[in-house]
């Protein structure tokens, strides 16, 4: 069967942003040192800002992936000028990839590729030039996977943990 993306609701959101919160806050702390606590508030607290009415957020593309009528993951991508766009993207007609996820059970199928090429599809018609997204560098399947569709190195951050009692 062929895979699709259609529009989310709030009722199908909900019970995915809790997951989201929690895998965005267990990266936060182990790669950036985050405390797990705050980790939690941060995710919480950013993502209530990027989608303030939910799935109603304007200039925001929140999409199920279904093959057939089973639901197989998400994406979420933020239009150029959308609330909350950091001020490197405000202007720069680049949409972004907040989240894009494959259920548990139904990965290494091209699920993920596939949404991306059919988000890619869908910001080309609303005449969107570029797309961007973040990845943790130690999440080699998905660097292989968007540098198989096209995807480069814009930026690279680089941090190191240091030992306050050290001398």
């Amino acid at each position: 069967m062929t895979l699709t993306l259609a529009p989310m609701t709030d009722e199908e959101l909900a019970p995915r942003l809790g997951a989201l919160h929690r895998s965005y806050a267990e990266e936060l702390t182990r790669h950036r040192a985050v405390p797990a606590a705050e980790a939690l508030d941060r995710a919480v607290v950013q993502t209530g800002s990027l989608l303030p009415a939910g799935a109603a957020t304007e200039k925001v593309l929140l999409r199920v992936a279904r093959v057939g009528d089973v639901q197989v993951g998400w994406i979420w991508v933020t239009l150029p000028g959308a609330a909350g766009a950091s001020d490197a993207l405000a202007g720069s007609g680049r949409a972004w990839i907040h989240n894009i996820e494959v259920d548990p059970e139904q990965r290494g199928r091209g699920y993920a590729r596939r949404m991306i090429q059919l988000i890619e599809a869908e910001l080309a018609a609303l005449g969107v030039t570029e797309l961007g997204l973040n990845v943790f560098g130690t999440n080699s399947v998905a660097i292989g996977l968007y540098e198989s569709l096209g995807f480069h190195v814009t930026a690279q951050q680089m941090a190191k943990r240091l030992d306050p009692g050290a001398a």
